[in-house]
């Protein structure tokens, strides 16, 4: 008798990250086509662990993974913890950040290497086309305002950044009507109550506030842009920049000064041939402090920690429990940079996303010939060989 391949879904150890790589459906389906799904419990997932068990999962203890049988594939979402810093025996399936240079990528991937085990990176399961799989934002959108577009709900990919700025946009919106700064931020139950919890302080307030967005015709951009439409906010108190504007000239740009909010939605390739002119430095923001109106900063793009960082004036991602960070030496300005935006809509992010997913799980017992986790899985070698020669 075949023994069955064992998905072994952790829990996600990232402050009020909520979403599930699996949800009680997906695990039903796995184990109906004879998967073992195992699952960690959890009190911050947004699924109760009586649901995955109510559907034939076999619950484990939270944070039981690293003693799980060599044998058994870890799911998950976000970065395993750095410390520990124990090698990495498992084939991990989660989003790793460790690709595009980011801070520590050699520590992350040092640990697969002294492990022997394999990493599937989420982000690089992908179709023959380019697009992913799978990716966060589409149940989000479909109780939104951009129904119409065909593009946005077949690419993935789209539907990620596109929520990613919908997201950034609200939590500025949110920071900026408060007296008293962002508070802690609890996820939302729908797109909807999301904006119905924005609306009335916009509509209370004196006036509309001059938002500046920096790569508004990007998925990105758009996302954001279209959030502040949502929400009722005239065109005429929307700066909207693109590679037009920023090609015309070198930063930093003053005219971002002149707005209360300014987001930024550009994603630079850390690579050495795509550096770009900082949109903001530090010594700008210092030496016009006192013709500042600005007082937010979004990074959507939260690139803190690349090379060719376009707003090099904070060097921290942010969280939904500590939203907010000063710009070092200069009063009265904060930056949001949260790396994982589409949390704000966990419940409704991970079915959309499971739904997307599932497919793909139900072919890894026999991934070794299936084009997409053999993709995933030549990066993921790319990648060592790389970090080797380094």
């Amino acid at each position: 008798m075949t023994t069955p391949t064992t998905i072994h879904l952790r829990a996600e150890t990232k402050p009020l990250e909520a979403r599930s790589a699996l949800t009680p459906g997906t695990a039903k389906e796995l184990i109906a086509h004879g998967y073992d799904v195992r699952v960690e419990r959890s009190k911050q997932r947004i699924f109760s662990d009586k649901e995955f068990e109510a559907v034939g999962a076999t619950l484990v203890e939270e944070g039981s993974w690293p003693k799980a049988p060599r044998s058994h594939l870890i799911l998950g979402l976000k970065e395993i913890p750095e410390e520990p810093a124990f090698p990495l025996e498992h084939t991990h399936i989660q989003f790793a950040h460790c690709y595009k240079y980011q801070s520590g990528w050699k520590t992350v991937l040092s640990r697969f290497a002294r492990g022997g085990g394999t990493l599937y990176d989420l982000e690089y399961l992908l179709h023959p086309t380019g697009a992913r799989v799978a990716a966060f934002g589409r149940s989000a959108v479909s109780c939104l305002s951009l129904l119409s577009s065909p593009t946005l709900f077949s690419d993935p990919d789209i539907l990620m950044q596109w929520i990613q700025g919908y997201c950034g946009a609200a939590l500025s919106l949110k920071k900026h009507l408060s007296s008293h700064g962002l508070r802690p931020i609890t996820p939302y139950p729908s797109a909807s109550a999301l904006l119905d919890d924005i609306r009335p302080s916009l509509m209370d307030a004196p006036s509309f506030p001059r938002i500046f967005v920096m790569g508004a015709l990007g998925r990105c951009g758009r996302g954001t842009v279209q959030f502040l439409h949502d929400l009722g906010i005239p065109d005429k108190y929307i700066t909207q920049w693109d590679i037009a504007e920023t090609s015309a000239r070198p930063g930093p740009y003053s005219e971002i000064m002149d707005h209360d909010i300014f987001i930024n939605c550009v994603f630079v390739s850390p690579s050495a041939d795509a550096a770009i002119s900082p949109f903001l430095t530090l010594p700008f923001l210092k030496e016009h402090a006192g013709k500042r109106r600005l007082s937010t900063i979004c990074d959507v793009s939260c690139d803190y920690n690349n090379p060719q960082n376009p707003i090099p004036v904070y060097t921290q991602a942010t969280t939904f429990e500590k939203p907010t960070v000063q710009v070092e030496g200069v009063e009265g300005l904060d930056v949001i940079s949260i790396d994982h935006l589409p949390s704000l809509l966990p419940k409704e992010s991970s079915e959309e996303y499971g739904k997307d997913l599932l497919p793909w799980l139900l072919k890894l017992e026999g991934r070794e010939s299936e084009e997409v986790w053999r993709g995933a899985e030549k990066v993921f070698r790319e990648k060592l060989k790389e970090l080797e020669e380094s």
